[in-house]
């Protein structure tokens, strides 16, 4: 049994596959998941889990080198978050970032309800 770090054993197996460069894209229980990208569906009920906590696991288990998000998003508690976990972020049009979101190689699904709580996350190194 893992000591710690995300304990899903299929998120935990999809984030192991990635590599640099490969995107991620942590969304809100609303998105909707591009045909032919991995999904793993971590939402339970509406709210749970919450973006914020999910974003914080990526985080703590993964190295990320860049994060995109909606321009929707700006002044938003989700922008806030994200920035304050991943430093400098781009921008694009929530059109465009679930045009994006097809070239993921995951797709991660909350129970987050809050409008435009999606970020395209960009896999880095850890040297």
């Amino acid at each position: 049994m893992k000591r710690h770090g995300i304990l899903n054993a299929e998120l935990n197996a999809a984030l192991s596959r990635l590599g640099h460069g490969d995107q991620v894209l942590l969304a809100d229980c609303g998105m909707p998941a591009p045909h032919g990208v991995h999904v793993v569906d971590l939402a339970l009920v509406l709210g749970i889990p919450r973006f914020e906590d999910v974003l914080a696991a990526l985080v703590g288990d993964m190295v990320f080198e860049g994060a995109t998000l909606a321009e929707e998003t700006r002044g938003t508690d989700t922008e806030s978050l994200v920035h304050g976990s991943l430093g400098e972020l781009s921008y694009v049009s929530h059109e465009e970032l679930k045009a994006l979101s097809s070239s993921a190689k995951l797709f991660i699904r909350t129970g987050e309800a809050t409008p435009y709580a999606n970020v395209l996350l960009t896999c880095g190194v850890p040297f």
